[in-house]
């Protein structure tokens, strides 16, 4: 058994072809998705025409959430973005999203964490705003009640792989189109890929256990840089063109 893993989008419809050529030319035919498809000053509706049609298992992300239960007015600059470029069936797709779901019985899928969707599960952020990895025990704990040897979410951009002490393994494929952010909680931080390829994971189910192998797929990122720029997002232009926010 062996399949990719993709998460948090964010509207790089260039990233994203780019990702799916590469699982196409690793022989592989199954993908899922962990969430946060399309929020971002990028091509919205135009990520979402491609992704909806493919019918991958999905789950819906924190942002996601926010496109159909805020109101626009009120919304973060980069959901109110990607809001303006959604159709109705667009935002009907994402409402019938689940918030988590198993995978052919061997994985458990979520955006986040399995009971709230904004908390990194395999990270924490120091009041000084350094991103770490959590302690094992933190990580287990949030582990508890899912009884399947593989487990996958997104949410952190981070790429990263943790097996549990029971031999489980949960997996962060990284990010397709956002190689660095900012937030406000828990604390103010900042996560950089250091790099502006698309990541993601391809996950391969062996005799012995489950293992991951991390892509990182170049693209034309300068040009999702410029259109960011156009549009007056110098964090998503500086994120885009270096994987730095400088």
């Amino acid at each position: 058994m062996r399949f990719a893993a993709i998460a948090d989008i964010h509207g790089n419809h260039l990233a994203f072809e780019a990702v799916l050529a590469d699982i196409q030319a690793q022989g592989i035919e199954e993908v899922v998705n962990l969430g946060d498809f399309f929020s971002g000053p990028l091509e919205a509706g135009r990520t979402a025409d491609m992704l909806i049609p493919l019918g991958f298992t999905s789950v819906r992300g924190n942002h996601d959430r926010y496109l159909f239960e805020q109101d626009p007015d009120s919304m973060h600059v980069s959901d109110a973005a990607a809001y303006r470029q959604l159709t109705p069936s667009h935002l009907e797709w994402l409402r019938a999203l689940p918030f988590d779901a198993i995978y052919r019985g061997e994985a458990y899928l979520c955006h986040a964490t399995p009971k709230d969707d904004n908390l990194y599960w395999l990270e924490a952020v120091s009041p000084e705003g350094y991103v770490f990895l959590k302690p094992i025990e933190a990580i287990e704990a949030l582990a508890q009640g899912i009884d399947l040897p593989l487990i996958l979410c997104g949410h952190s951009h981070v790429p990263r792989a943790v097996r549990l002490s029971d031999g489980r393994l949960i997996v962060n494929p990284g990010s397709v189109g956002c190689p660095a952010y900012d937030d406000d909680l828990p604390h103010y931080h900042k996560v950089e890929a250091g790099h502006p390829l698309a990541s993601y994971a391809i996950l391969e189910k062996t005799a012995a256990a489950w293992t991951w192998q991390f892509r990182h797929v170049a693209y034309d990122h300068m040009a999702m840089s410029a259109l960011a720029a156009k549009r007056g997002r110098a964090d998503w232009q500086s994120a885009l063109a270096t994987g730095w926010l400088l």
